[in-house]
């Protein structure tokens, strides 16, 4: 007979309780598990379980004014930034008007869209806040054609045109523009402070990012707010850089390489500005 300590003991029965604590009576034994397998078992058969039904969130039409105010402060709440900001602005001005489940989001979670995803530039974290709120509402089909009008916006668009006069957290008055022709964090914010003389960690900066996650918010709930009344249609067309590429470079060419949709000019166009200057600069 073989004597267990209770310590001993207690961890087998702790152990065999965790592993067969599976609703519907499928417990594990010496021999393993038995057949009744159950959705919440890891494995194959429980793989995406926790999908929700497609699209069910209700999107409400807003007021772009107070959406981009409400963007505008967002970018500064607790240093978040401009994809919480766009996001909030559109889901949590829902969450105030319709409680739940726009309620039920964690919106922090869009602090990742900050200085163009973690700080690495890539696209514009209000960009990515719209984006995101869309995806909640619609899907690939019905939502690429909104984003794409939103992203051509962004890409031809003079910035910053908010002015959040006395209201102003980090610069007051009029701030100077710039087009960034670029979607991406990188080049909006270095073109612009090229152009302006501002430095990237400048208190000018911040504030025009503050201001174009409001620009952004509020032409993010103009195209949901005409999607949602069935009047929304195409506004802006491919730049002459992107037909020229595609003409050898898109689906179907001679040379089908290029992927995306933005402008190709910034990175492209040959200048002095797009030369190796890692490597030869200045």
């Amino acid at each position: 007979m073989t004597i267990m300590s209770r310590r001993k003991a207690l961890g087998v029965v702790g152990g065999s309780l965790v592993a067969g604590a599976v609703a519907g009576g499928a417990i594990v034994t010496g021999a393993g598990m038995t057949n009744q397998a159950h959705a919440a078992a890891p494995g194959a058969a429980a793989r995406f379980q926790f999908e929700e039904q497609p699209f069910g969130w209700k999107a409400h039409v807003l007021d772009p004014a107070e959406c981009a105010a409400v963007a505008y402060d967002g970018y500064w709440h607790k240093g978040y930034g401009c994809g919480y900001g766009v996001f909030y602005s559109i889901v949590g001005v829902m969450a105030e008007k319709h409680g739940a489940p726009y309620n039920q989001f964690p919106f922090s979670m869009l602090e990742v869209g900050k200085s163009g995803i973690s700080g690495w530039a890539t696209i514009c974290g209000a960009l990515l806040g719209a984006a995101s709120a869309y995806a909640l509402f619609w899907g690939r089909k019905e939502r690429d054609a909104m984003v794409n009008d939103l992203y051509r916006w962004y890409e031809q668009t003079a910035f910053p045109i908010y002015n959040p006069g006395p209201a102003a957290k980090g610069v007051a008055g009029d701030l100077p523009t710039s087009i960034a022709n670029s979607p991406l964090c990188h080049i909006s914010v270095s073109k612009w402070c090229y152009e302006t003389g501002f430095a990237d960690k400048s208190k000018e900066r911040s504030e025009r990012c503050a201001r174009i996650t409001a620009d952004v918010s509020k032409m993010a709930v103009e195209i949901m707010n005409a999607k949602i009344t069935g009047a929304f249609v195409k506004q802006y067309k491919n730049p002459e850089s992107v037909e020229y590429c595609n003409s050898c470079h898109g689906s179907g060419k001679e040379s089908p390489i290029a992927k995306g949709k933005m402008d190709c000019a910034p990175c492209h166009s040959g200048t002095e500005h797009t030369q190796n200057k890692y490597k030869d600069h200045p």
